[in-house]
């Protein structure tokens, strides 16, 4: 039973909390690099959301439960012509610098109010994404990642049981190396579609051999196998949490380093699928230049489905 004081504390607390102002936050939900909703990568998007703090963007990027959420901060028209729209992005568990489907997605989101070119100001430097009518009438967003870095190789012989895969299901031909356009990656090919559906990742075992890295690598994982006709890689994207369908800054970093490799021409644009052992299946559009040994222009492309939209009440 309470006590006097306690019945008194407690009753101040909840008329406190009832006479709180309401605050409403709009938001869109969207499937990017997809045409079909209900497929590609699942993007919670908020597009004014000035007065949420810190702790408020987290606690409602872990109530999405979603891989990313994005939380824009508009600004003056002169600041967002010199330095792009402010864009915050979480995670259920912290802020990131960078992620490509957030990227593309949140400026599918702004188009209607930026037009054809938006630039995007995020943790990691400002994006540019620019979108234009296909034949086929649907809007193609077109993004401009920063410059690959390529850092540490690996051994294949380590990484495969990290896999739960066997050595010759590797490909090593090429090496198995980090690399980053604002997100590291660790590039892994295999020799098939049949060793990528086997593909069990030992997160205890994973966690323990990058501990005297840096940081922890996450893993893209490729074969030149695909199952879509016309599409040059098929793609898995493990996390510890859940599989990613389609991975925007892995597929951008992935470009970078078969351009490196001679495996596919400086600026052609070929096509990655992701997402069809998840059953959404995504298709990114990338590309990248070389010139004298330098690899830039990685660019990442695909459409993306507004699928609802609703008010968060807090």
């Amino acid at each position: 039973m309470l006590s006097r004081r306690e019945f008194h504390t407690l009753s101040a607390l909840t008329s406190m909390t009832a006479n709180a102002p309401v605050r409403t936050f709009a938001f869109e939900w969207w499937d990017v690099f997809t045409t079909q909703p209900l497929s590609g990568n699942q993007l919670a998007v908020f597009p004014d959301a000035r007065g949420l703090t810190d702790a408020e963007m987290q606690r409602i990027a872990r109530e999405m439960n979603l891989s990313e959420t994005t939380f824009v901060l508009p600004r003056d028209k002169a600041t967002e012509a010199s330095q792009g729209i402010k864009v915050r992005i979480f995670t259920r568990e912290q802020e990131i610098l960078f992620g490509g489907h957030p990227a593309l997605g949140t400026a599918c989101a702004l188009r209607e109010r930026a037009g054809d070119r938006v630039t995007l100001d995020l943790s990691v430097g400002p994006v540019l994404v620019t979108f234009s009518k296909q034949p086929n009438g649907l809007v193609f967003g077109d993004m401009l990642q920063t410059d690959p870095v390529f850092a540490e190789t690996h051994d294949a012989a380590q990484i495969a049981p990290l896999l739960g895969l066997r050595l010759d299901d590797l490909d090593i031909n090429v090496p198995i190396q980090n690399v980053s356009t604002g997100r590291p990656n660790l590039m892994v090919m295999l020799r098939s579609l049949e060793a990528i559906r086997r593909l069990k990742v030992s997160w205890n075992d994973v966690r323990t051999y990058f501990s005297s890295w840096d940081d922890q690598r996450g893993f893209y994982v490729m074969t030149r196998e695909v199952e879509t006709p016309g599409v040059f890689l098929h793609a898995r994207k493990p996390t510890s949490a859940q599989e990613d369908p389609a991975t925007g800054s892995a597929a951008g970093c992935a470009i970078a380093w078969l351009v490196r490799q001679g495996l596919v021409d400086s600026g052609r644009r070929v096509r990655f699928e992701q997402g069809i052992e998840m059953k959404r299946p995504g298709e990114l559009h990338v590309s990248a230049v070389k010139t004298a040994g330098r690899i830039h222009e990685v660019r990442v492309g695909g459409y993306c489905v507004r699928l609802m939209q609703g008010t968060l009440t807090l």
